[in-house]
């Protein structure tokens, strides 16, 4: 007897276990990077506000906390568990062409997501992302439109090493850097898209450099800005307007208040809202439909009110009215 209920439990916990793969819904897994950033927790959101199983989906998104091994280790496992499609947003850029493999093995369409990797694009089926090369760019076009000319000595605080935003920014911004001789980028270090990471390595910069070293802090995140400002707080050095000029990346509801009240100059979007682009295009897939191997979310890029830039917009209170993140 006891082998038989034995027998019937295991048997409830394996129907229980597949009962959400039996209603119809298209079971969606998503690796993401993690938790360290705003932008990351609005894009996170993002997923499961438009994946639900009112839409016909069952999303399973992990949080992969920055860890690329744990990152590989889960697509295994949506792979294990024949998901209808995998979606990536890779940690890093390299690492990926095994995984991609396996998961092109198994005949499961793959979606890499906001980031890029460097695995050939036959691995995959699809890309859909920002261009964040074009956002470094963006932030060196407005810096030489408001300095105009001027020297500038330049501090920068990296996002994580290896990741394709970090890599894009800084190539972008560099380029026009590099046209640019009158600007001298002094230091550059991995703030890991963090608060506390901004943070650490400003208070390290000021103690290098000390207040009169530096011109300019370009933040590869909102997150890295906020650390770099409680810095320079503690340090009574003053930024803004008639301060150091702070440039950030993402523009997420938080950098753009900031941006509005003068503290951060210039913030290039890395728009998060992208879960209904990715929707769309499992859709077509699902259409058999012919989908481009990149889309790309568009984005734009603020300055603080009072500063006339034909590079990017001026911020006001209705565009920060209409952000939800």
């Amino acid at each position: 007897m006891k082998k038989l209920l034995a027998l019937v439990l295991a048997l409830v916990m394996v129907l229980a276990a597949t009962s959400a793969f039996a209603d119809g819904l298209l079971k969606i897994g998503y690796v993401q990077v993690g938790h360290e950033s705003d932008w990351r927790m609005a894009n996170t959101q993002n997923y499961y506000d438009v994946f639900t199983k009112e839409a016909g989906f069952e999303l399973e998104l992990i949080d992969c906390d920055n860890d690329h091994a744990l990152q590989l280790a889960k697509v295994r496992e949506f792979v294990q568990k024949d998901f209808d499609y995998i979606v990536i947003d890779p940690i890093q850029t390299a690492g990926w062409d095994d995984v991609l493999k396996e998961v092109q093995d198994a005949g499961i369409p793959c979606i890499i997501a906001d980031r890029s990797v460097d695995a050939s694009a036959d691995l995959y089926t699809t890309a859909v992302g920002t261009d964040m090369t074009a956002e470094g760019e963006t932030a060196g076009k407005w810096l030489a439109e408001y300095l105009n000319g001027k020297e500038a000595k330049i501090l920068v605080i990296e996002g994580s090493t290896g990741s394709s935003a970090a890599i894009g920014r800084a190539e972008g911004f560099n380029k026009i850097a590099a046209e640019h001789p009158e600007w001298k980028i002094i230091d550059s270090q991995d703030g890991d898209f963090t608060q506390a990471g901004g943070q650490q390595v400003m208070e390290s910069f000021i103690k290098t450099y000390g207040a009169d070293g530096f011109d300019v802090v370009v933040c590869h995140n909102d997150n890295e800005a906020y650390g770099a400002m409680d810095a320079m707080d503690a340090a009574e050095i003053k930024y803004g307007v008639d301060g150091k000029i702070i440039i950030s990346f993402d523009a997420t509801k938080e950098g753009l208040t900031r941006t509005l009240n003068g503290q951060i100059l210039c913030n290039v979007e890395c728009n998060p809202i992208q879960a209904v682009i990715v929707m769309n295009v499992i859709k077509a897939l699902q259409n058999n439909e012919t989908v481009e191997k990149f889309t790309l979310v568009p984005d734009e890029g603020f300055c603080a009110p009072g500063i006339t830039s034909e590079i990017v917009t001026t911020m006001t209170d209705e565009v920060l009215a209409g952000r939800k993140y």
